[in-house]
């Protein structure tokens, strides 16, 4: 597939901006101390250039710089994009120049294990499943990217991909947009709300870069990353998409990224088809998330380096090897199957499929099912990439198998193109749970606009079956499990970004289980507290005594040798563990009815108390703070 039509003048700017990025890696980490130092140097001189701007930008009111800031956000992540896109050609046409059948073992093998190498000798750092990181950031990490995420998921990607793991370069160039925007928001020194505003900006300029498709830019944002549409946010969000989407025309022409030659009008009578394949796409994304979930969790139970690169370069290599069609994003086989060709599913070790149909269609689910298992072990092994290109490799194969065999078994006449297309739509509504953004990106992406209506019924269809079996989709199902999903319920939301570590308390007086009464009054008199913890001679918690407890006792001194703490103690309403939810921590206030409540870690050491009202004055802070424009 032809990638950049300005010839070979972006192709050159993409592996110049690889090579400097590599090279400046390079000699900051292996060169001597001078290329260390002329390298700073020249940073602060950057700084200096660019200084400038920020005082000009700061002049501006807090609306018109965030437009300003979201036209630099798209501009950067369409560039960025852009040279993603001709780094994997690039790299793809320089391993492609030989056609030996064994290049398709080595090279993926190698790719990954390139990529594992660069990431954990230079970048030290976990940069795979781009989408689920942004995510988190917005939760837990105040929108914050770190600045290595704006280059090193575009380097680690093309050489994965490039080389042949099977996996999307869409998650890896929406990690990039965010850490852009991200990074743009901090260096401006702006507040949580406007930074997150701009990481949004930077996905979706990433994503309206790497497909051409600025409307499914803009919905993804709103839709997967769950940013709330409201008048200040909708306009940069545009205006980043369209800038990023310019960009992309610009360096690579007005082709779209799958030309369906013989598309066919909507016909009403195929209405229950294309339901059907919705309901085959639902169940086809909770194989996708499921199976991959399971094969990447096995790949984390390796606890050995070297093993995960050994299992996922030999896996990977073996598939590509059996399957050619796995090689990369497979994105030509999509296209070719738009345009009714059949001849790049041709293996090398079978008969030709022409003359016979149904070994067609078992091959083409055996690449349904072995897609998936490609992509988990490229990603579990240590390569870097998403699971955007496969979802639409997957649903672009189910569609047109669904198609054919209907055809076949009930004459049924259907369209093969088209449902090729919708197959697309249902599997990325289904795995995402992202209905409009699968609707407006596979209408955008194919010229298909006339086929919105099987678009709209397979999508919802596929998003219908999904929701009955996995409520969340596989970038947010990690991060609901720990409760660290950022979702557009407001109470949830607040509750989400509230972190229980800033809510310890530790100014609390602990009490020995065997301190006599007259020790205990002591510590009355050294805090404002009117609950103590009390621990036993390793710090272990065992229970709290209340000053009502042992008031009537305080002014007998002839008891203070008598009693001991053991005998006051009670055990506490509930216990808090170190890093539990906000939401599981604020059902235990309202089940135990109490305002204090000590915190132990897994050992049941005793950490400190949270407090019920902190909390709630943090809480209506915080919900303040999301509800204004």
């Amino acid at each position: 597939m032809r990638i950049c039509t300005r010839g070979a003048l972006w192709k050159c700017a993409s592996l110049v901006c690889i090579v400097c990025v590599c090279g400046g890696g390079f000699f900051c980490t292996f060169a001597p101390a001078e290329f260390g130092n002329t390298l700073i140097t020249l940073l602060e001189k950057l700084r200096q250039i660019f200084r400038p701007l920020r005082t000009w930008l700061l002049r501006f009111s807090e609306r018109q710089m965030m437009i300003a800031l979201a036209l630099i956000t798209g501009l950067l992540c369409g560039c960025a994009a852009v040279v993603l896109k001709n780094a994997i050609h690039i790299i793809k046409e320089l391993l492609a120049s030989s056609h030996i059948s064994p290049l398709y073992f080595v090279c993926p093998a190698m790719g990954i294990i390139i990529t594992a190498l660069i990431t954990r000798r230079f970048v030290r750092d976990n940069i795979s499943h781009g989408v689920t990181r942004v995510l988190y950031a917005i939760s837990r990490k105040e929108s914050k990217l770190p600045k290595h995420n704006m280059w090193t998921s575009v380097i680690t990607s093309a050489i994965t991909i490039g080389a042949g793991g099977s996996v999307g370069a869409e998650a890896p160039i929406v990690l990039t947009g965010a850490a852009i925007g991200s990074n743009i928001g901090r260096k401006m020194k702006l507040n949580y709300k406007n930074i997150t505003l701009l990481l949004a900006c930077g996905a979706a300029g990433a994503v309206s870069g790497i497909f051409k498709a600025p409307i499914a830019g803009v919905i993804f944002t709103l839709e997967v990353l769950m940013i709330e549409i409201t008048l200040s946010s909708i306009t940069p969000l545009l205006i980043a998409s369209v800038s990023a989407t310019s960009v992309a025309y610009l360096a690579t022409g007005n082709n779209v990224e799958f030309a369906a030659g013989s598309l066919q009008a909507f016909n009403f009578g195929n209405s229950f088809y294309y339901i059907a394949l919705g309901v085959l796409c639902g169940m086809a994304g909770l194989y996708f998330i499921r199976m991959s979930s399971f094969i990447e969790n096995r790949f984390a139970l390796m606890r050995r380096t070297w093993l995960k690169l050994l299992a996922g370069s030999i896996t990977l290599g073996l598939m590509v090897f059996i399957f050619p069609p796995l090689y990369g994003e497979s994105y030509e086989i999509i296209a070719a199957l738009l345009n009714g060709s059949e001849e790049v599913l041709q293996h090398p070790l079978l008969p030709a499929f022409a003359s016979r149909e149904g070994m067609l269609l078992g091959y083409l689910l055996l690449l349904m099912l072995c897609k998936v298992v490609a992509m988990a072990a490229t990603n579990g092994g240590g390569g870097v990439g998403g699971t955007f290109g496969p979802t639409l490799f997957v649903g672009g194969i189910c569609g047109c198998l669904t198609a054919k065999l209907l055809n076949l078994l009930f004459g049924a006449g259907l369209p093969v193109t088209n449902f090729t297309l919708v197959g697309m739509a249902g599997l990325m509504a289904a795995v995402m749970h992202a209905p409009l953004t699968a609707i407006f990106l596979i209408a955008e992406i194919t010229n298909g606009y006339t086929l919105f209506i099987p678009l709209i019924l397979t999508a919802v269809t596929a998003f219908w079956v999904i929701n009955y079996f996995e409520p969340h989709s596989i970038y947010t199902k990690r991060l609901a499990k720990k409760g660290n999903l950022l979702t557009q319920n407001k109470d949830q939301a607040v509750l989400t970004l509230l972190r229980m570590q800033d809510f310890i308390e530790t100014d609390f007086c602990p009490m020995l289980i065997n301190d006599p009464l007259g020790e205990m009054v002591k510590a009355v008199e050294r805090t404002h507290r009117n609950v103590f913890p009390v621990i036993d001679g390793e710090g272990k918690l065992m229970g709290i005594v209340l000053l009502d407890d042992i008031r009537s006792d305080m002014f007998c001194a002839g008891k203070y040798n008598v009693l001991r703490a053991y005998d006051y103690m009670q055990s506490p309403p509930d216990v808090v563990a170190v890093g539990e939810s906000m939401d599981s921590i604020t059902r235990k206030f309202e089940a135990a009815g109490a305002w204090n409540l000590p915190v132990a870690d897994r050992q049941n050491n005793y950490v400190g108390f949270v407090s019920k009202s902190k909390i709630l004055s943090a809480y209506r802070d915080m919900l303040v703070q999301l509800n204004q424009e």
